[in-house]
């Protein structure tokens, strides 16, 4: 079976895997490829991985297009998505309206689920908000550092802790079975990132990848990119 290879942010898998199926009856092609830290899949573009379509953050994919990595013409923007905070399904929602109240839902719990702190996009905001909320040698020890997202709210829901939480993009949050979303960061803590798909300049099937651009931003699939979490 041919498959159109991708290399995204974990923060489409969701999205991706819930258009699957109507590509596949529209194209003929199954999807494949990775999905993790945005930096990481950017590197591997560069590296050699062969990849038809990218689906990252918009700044690295201006900058892959800089480098000729990208087809400029192709780039779409798929969408915005809120890093925000996950529990166990069961657990009380934490409930945090502005930094202070975030500052001590953090210092409330006893393990804290998070993706890479230097590669991926949660991560990295993560890593700024426990300094600026002025926390992040307190909460050293408590950090579960995971590839990405998707990997971090996994083992957030198998967690044995006693008051768990979790901070990626809310996109990884809504399609991982066992946690739930429990808010976005408050004001001032907050993150919005946009997601945007480009067809790579190496593309062995760009006609396919275009397509998948197409219905990832369709008018039509409005409902499908807000359900998987994309504002």
């Amino acid at each position: 079976m041919t498959s159109l290879n991708m290399l995204s942010g974990g923060a489409a898998q969701g999205l991706v895997a819930s258009l699957a199926s109507q590509f596949k009856e529209a194209t003929g092609f199954d999807i494949a490829g990775e999905f993790g830290a945005v930096g990481v899949m950017a590197d591997k573009l560069r590296k050699g991985t062969p990849a038809d379509i990218v689906i990252l953050t918009t700044p690295i994919v201006a900058q892959l297009a800089q480098e000729d990595w990208v087809v400029p013409g192709s780039i779409a923007d798929v969408g915005m998505v809120e890093t925000a905070i996950a529990v166990r399904a069961g657990d009380a929602k934490v409930s945090v309206k502005d930094a202070q109240g975030l500052r001590k839902a953090l210092l409330s719990a006893d393990a804290i689920f998070v993706p890479d702190m230097m590669t991926s996009t949660a991560g990295i905001h993560v890593s700024k908000i426990l300094w600026q909320l002025g926390i992040a040698d307190e909460l050293a020890s408590r950090l579960k550092m995971y590839p990405n997202g998707a990997t971090a709210m996994r083992h957030l829901a198998a967690s044995e802790a006693l008051r768990p939480i979790g901070c990626t993009q809310s996109t990884e949050i809504i399609s991982t079975a066992g946690v739930v979303l429990s808010g976005p960061l408050p004001r001032g803590c907050d993150l919005a990132t946009m997601y945007t798909a480009a067809v790579t300049a190496r593309a062995a099937h760009n006609r396919q990848a275009q397509a998948l651009i197409d219905l990832l931003t369709a008018a039509d699939q409005r409902d499908v990119r807000e359900r998987a979490g994309f504002l």
